[in-house]
């Protein structure tokens, strides 16, 4: 029972973590069309920030207590801005041009690990997590890490955060409308492009604090990090329904809970290909995802 605990929350915390990841690519190609191959690099953007300012290069930052919370906030401002570079400098000229940026976007995401090795090395670095976060508490006879409950949390906020923000507010309201005539609400004097950048900007974010704090599930940063979440990510947005992220939630925790119990209960690394079999007996099942629809 003990085990069967662990790998349950073990595996809600990964799928937690590939929620963070998948949200914003559900997101920006929900409501843009734009297939973001460089979102990994985002992530990656967020985990080398948060390392670097827990670590002593940014005051009041550090691995305890309102200095971790500080260097998660900073990591996942740089993403953030990131991806509105990103969005700005990309892949707003090419938005009717999606074969350039598909391109675009995969040299971005294979030149920013490129960077990330360059200035701090290929090797991967300790993640320095609070003492708070790295212990463990007791449940049903299973020791469960701490930061496992951190990871379900935030991707629970999130969602909650991103589902209020599209049906709820003047922003989300207008970026939908955007999405179904962008003609017609650029003719009553919306900016359509500042709506977008803003969704670009939330997506970077999420996954940026994805990578600010998997380094809790991994104890460790390294440059390729986001770009081998990005494969599951893309998996789980597939398996949700494009442009779906509570079929995105669902999926996640799906692909975390099966890549968990395969790996424990098979041949280690037989996880992913059961994630590539579930993917595959889904989509043959039902062809648009799990709901195909951004709700």
């Amino acid at each position: 029972m003990s085990t069967v605990v662990l790998l349950v929350l073990t595996g809600l915390g990964l799928g937690a973590l590939y929620f963070l990841v998948a949200s914003g690519l559900s997101l920006i190609f929900g409501l843009m069309d734009v297939l973001n191959f460089a979102h990994g690099a985002l992530m990656s953007i967020g985990a080398y920030g948060t390392w670097w300012a827990a670590s002593g290069h940014l005051p009041g930052a550090g691995p305890g207590g309102p200095g971790f919370v500080l260097a998660v906030a900073f990591g996942t401002l740089v993403g953030t801005a990131a991806a509105v570079v990103l969005e700005l400098a990309v892949i707003r000229p090419l938005y009717t041009r999606p074969r350039e940026q598909i391109l675009a976007t995969v040299g971005v995401g294979l030149a920013v690990p490129a960077l990330l090795s360059a200035i701090w090395g290929a090797d991967t670095r300790p993640f320095p997590s609070p003492d708070a976060l790295s212990g463990t508490f007791g449940l049903l006879g299973a020791q469960v890490p701490v930061n496992r409950l951190v990871l379900i949390a935030t991707a629970v906020v999130v969602l909650a955060a991103l589902k209020v923000f599209l049906g709820r507010t003047r922003h989300g309201l207008v970026v939908r409308a955007g999405v179904e005539d962008r003609a017609m609400v650029t003719a009553l004097g919306i900016d359509v492009r500042r709506a977008f950048t803003l969704v670009f900007a939330i997506g970077g974010a999420a996954a940026a604090l994805g990578g600010a704090i998997g380094g809790l599930y991994f104890g460790s940063v390294d440059p390729e990090q986001g770009t081998s979440l990005l494969i599951f990510a893309f998996v789980v947005v597939v398996m949700g329904g494009m442009g779906s992220l509570t079929g995105a939630a669902l999926a996640s925790v799906a692909v975390g809970l099966v890549q968990q119990f395969a790996n424990y209960y098979t041949t280690d690394g037989l996880g992913d290909l059961a994630v590539v079999v579930l993917l595959a007996a889904l989509l043959l099942v039902r062809p648009r995802g799990l709901t195909g629809r951004l709700a």
